[in-house]
């Protein structure tokens, strides 16, 4: 009798506990979607708040109408939520998981209640509602959702619709077993022709090398490196601009060459994407060289190689050494360098080392540099960095830089220059401040402060003699009041540049009067596009609002349908600065539907709650919606949304490109100059010290009437989740003559990702936010890492499903490249995780290739 009196209090009080749960529940539900109603928002929350908090009364009086209480919240919400979400399986989880659960509570104390059924009853239903639970949580894991399959990807044809760029360089026409340039050749198209590595034997890849360089950061790490490969040799540069040379087959040392950059140069991202390889043509090699040119890089280039090599091995540690190690290849008579690594730096210098040995080319500017920051004026630390490769068209090495955002209106100029490639000799300097003008300052004049920079890699035509810049908004980046005619007509732009005179040819602005960060980040890709008449030398440009232009890269002429300027939201904070309409392109767009309050999402009702109600607070009108002063405003895209510095790979075999992309919104605050003043929001140079951040999140934009603070992705404060229901990041397929999507899929998966930082471990194909593009091959593969997943895999072209992947020490936020050595075809990634992606950091240089036919 004392054990059944016992028991019947036990569960008693646990009916209370229970009652308490969802009457706490409800409380926090109810009073949040109270506010949300009050804000024209859905009326659920405040509905099914209100009928758990008189439920969780009423278990918690031990009365039976508060299970039928709740049985009405449980069915209400099961149509609700099917009336929002559909087949959608993400939109069901924030909005029925904590409800069925605490079913499964309910149906469990059902029994202690006064005329409760018999325990049996009660269990047999909570069995029922886990059975639910479990077939919920089993179909996260089901494979393929989200994918689309429209059409049939097209077959290798006869010809292909590579361009004609000239032949000068390497980069031009690489060897096919090469990667000449960041993008494999000068036209960027990130093909390679090898096929030994196919879906069939994909399977089989395995680590050949690794190489570790050294230089790891504990703050804006992300190094963003795809090395190159030529001859026998693998270059590549670090985060803090380290030039390396290693053997291609082995992964071993050859040669190194620090140029010491100071971690203060760091703007806001440690980031070196890629160098440069570049010959110096006959006709410009000393006599002496000139006249046995082909026998010095042959022989030259061998001996000396294998002669750093003994030395290194000679030295000790392949990873490095104390500086005077890794500078003792500088210690030399003047060279004449026959084949040049060209490098930029983050504190503004261009450097050229001998390919062969590292040693700097002494006749190229002040022994082996020059310094772009001349007549800039003021330049503090971290404010012009050269973190993409330069690139040379007719032997004129043309560099942008990256101005540091969000810290004055007027920073340094964006200025782009053109250096002789062998001498060093500063050619021109175009500012789109002044943009009728080429011819370089001197004495003390200065270019246009705060005028459009290019920050990330051009592209170029040594045939037409034209240089393709993607150039990025006026300082500062959410203000624009104060900028002036020549900056609002080119900023933001694709601009076509004449090599020989540094002046223009034309240009097309992808954003008017941009306030929204949306600088085009994609290096553009040179092909041949066939229309009606003939095949036409084309440009391809993607952006980070998801259009894809198409360009007679010529005359600038929009092909594929061209595009159309369409009416745009007004007003804002500068109601007379907005652009009545902005660019749209009619030929293929990575634009996802507009966002609505049904988008938000959640781990839990409550943390979606919390996004609805911040969706209701801010100014959303679609794309393009002013910054307002009086509430915050949604960006969707962000500025890390459609397509960033990865760019796109295109197949001219088959006439395909393949496109990565984000799909994430920013939350954005214009904050008042007097309240940023209290916070302490004051430029770089003047703050005591800085850790790093995402770009925008409290950025003082001096000289403004206001600050900006960004919440990049949109993420929750107490979970770290996004507001935006999945997926997050995509991978397409886009025919090249039409423009039309034929598969598109989410990109990575959850396993490094979850509430609070913690690393979920779950493979669940839920499209995560990606930085870094992708490399496509004639073995029918795309190799692509980017996701925070920590993956890099490898997608079978026709499919577009995964056939092979792997994990990675640290993130893979870099383009990865492909290429040959002593008949092996290598897949090589730079893994340094990234600051930004909130991915691992590290040094990672990892070759993957199939088992030698001796090991097999």
């Amino acid at each position: 009798m004392a054990k059944s009196t016992s028991s019947r209090g036990a569960s008693r009080l646990f009916a209370c506990i229970v009652g308490l749960i969802v009457a706490l529940a409800g409380l926090a539900l109810g009073g949040g979607g109270l506010y949300l109603a009050l804000l024209g928002g859905s009326w659920y929350y405040l509905i099914a708040g209100v009928g758990m908090l008189l439920a969780g009364i009423q278990l918690w009086r031990g009365r039976l109408s508060g299970a039928w209480l709740y049985a009405l919240v449980f069915i209400g919400s099961f149509l609700w939520a099917a009336w929002e979400s559909g087949l959608d399986y993400w939109r069901w989880i924030p909005r029925f998981d904590l409800i069925l659960i605490l079913a499964i509570l309910v149906a469990l104390v059902v029994p202690a209640l006064r005329g409760g059924p018999r325990p049996r009853v009660g269990f047999a239903l909570a069995g029922v509602l886990c059975l639910g639970l479990i077939v919920a949580g089993a179909l996260a894991f089901v494979p393929g959702r989200g994918y689309q399959h429209l059409a049939a990807v097209p077959a290798v044809a006869d010809g292909s619709l590579a361009t004609d760029v000239g032949n000068a360089q390497p980069a031009d026409v690489p060897a096919p077993g090469d990667w000449t340039a960041y993008g494999r050749d000068s036209a960027a198209t990130r093909y390679s022709p090898l096929e030994q590595i196919t879906p069939d034997n994909v399977g089989q890849l395995q680590v050949a090398w690794q190489y570790r360089t050294g230089d790891v950061l504990d703050h804006r790490w992300g190094a963003e490196t795809t090395p190159l490969k030529v001859g026998d040799d693998v270059f590549l540069c670090t985060s803090r601009n380290i030039l390396i040379s290693l053997d291609a087959a082995t992964g071993e040392e050859n040669w190194r060459y620090n140029p010491v950059v100071s971690e203060d140069a760091i703007p806001y991202t440690a980031a070196c994407r890629g160098v440069t390889y570049y010959e110096v043509p006959a006709d410009r090699l000393p006599a002496a060289d000139s006249a046995s040119a082909d026998t010095q890089e042959a022989a030259s280039g061998a001996q000396e190689g294998d002669a750093k090599r003994e030395e290194h091995h000679n030295e000790g540690d392949q990873n490095g050494g104390d500086q005077d190690k890794e500078n003792a290849v500088a210690d030399s008579d003047a060279i004449a360098c026959r084949t040049r690594i060209i490098s930029g730096t983050l504190d503004g210098r261009i450097i050229e080392v001998d390919a062969a040995t590292g040693k700097p080319c002494t006749d190229f500017g002040d022994n082996g540099q020059v310094d772009i920051k001349r007549n800039m004026g003021e330049t503090p630390p971290g404010y012009v960095s050269i973190n993409s490769a330069p690139v040379v068209v007719r032997d004129v090495i043309v560099t942008g830089h990256q101005v540091l955002d969000g810290q004055r209106r007027y920073p340094p100029s964006g200025v782009i220059k053109g250096f002789d490639a062998v001498t060093g000799e500063l050619q021109w300097a175009w500012d789109a401040g002044r943009p009728d003008r080429s011819e370089p300052l001197s004495g003390d004049e200065t270019y246009v402060r705060g005028s459009p920079n290019m920050w990330t890699t051009a592209a170029g035509d040594s045939k037409l003699g034209l240089v393709y810049l993607p150039m990025a908004n006026s300082a500062a980046d959410y203000w624009s009041s104060s900028r002036t005619p020549e900056e609002n007509a080119w900023a933001s732009s694709m601009v076509a540049l004449d090599v020989e005179t540094g002046l223009p040819k034309w240009h097309f602005q992808t954003a008017h009067k941009d306030v929204w960060d949306y600088d085009p980040g994609s290096q553009p890709t040179l092909i041949d596009f066939p229309t009606d008449n003939g095949e036409v030398p084309a440009l391809i440009m993607p952006t980070k609002q998801g259009e894809i232009y198409v360009f007679n890269r010529e005359t600038g002429e929009l092909l594929g349908g061209g595009a159309e300027e369409r009416p745009v939201p007004q007003g804002g904070a500068e109601p007379e600065q907005r652009s009545k309409t902005q660019p749209f392109s009619l030929y293929a767009t990575l634009r996802q539907p507009d966002i609505t309050e049904k988008d938000m999402w959640g781990m839990s009702p409550f943390d979606q709650l919390f996004c609805r109600i911040q969706y209701q607070q801010a100014s959303w009108e679609g794309m393009y919606t002013p910054p307002t002063a009086e509430q915050p405003w949604v960006e969707y895209t962000g500025y890390n949304g459609g397509s960033d510095w990865g760019s796109v790979a295109v197949d001219p075999q088959r006439g395909v490109i393949i496109a990565n992309y984000n799909d994430m919104p920013n939350y954005n605050e214009l904050v008042p100059r007097d309240v940023a003043n209290e916070l302490g929001w004051v430029p770089r140079e003047e703050q005591k010290s800085d850790r790093g951040g995402a770009e925008g999140a409290g950025d003082p934009q001096a000289n403004t009437p206001y600050a900006i603070n960004v919440n990049a992705g949109w993420r929750v404060p107490y979970t770290g989740l996004l507001c935006k229901q999945p997926p997050y990041g995509h991978i397409r397929a886009i025919e090249l003559s039409s423009g039309k999507t034929l598969w598109d899929r989410p990109l990575g998966t959850a396993r490094a990702n979850g509430p609070w930082g913690i690393r979920s471990g779950l493979p669940i194909d839920i499209g995560t936010p990606n930085n870094g593009g992708s490399v496509v091959t004639a073995g029918g593969l795309i190799f692509i890492a980017a996701a925070t997943d920590d993956l890099i895999r490898a997608i079978d072209i026709e499919s577009g499903e995964t056939v092979w992947q792997a994990p990675l020490p640290a993130g893979g936020q870099a383009n990865p490249m492909v290429y040959e050595a002593d008949g092996r075809q290598y897949l090589v990634i730079v893994a340094t995780g990234h600051h930004f992606m909130q991915t691992p950091t590290g040094d990672y240089v990892i070759a993957y290739a199939l088992p030698k036919q001796s090991d097999s």
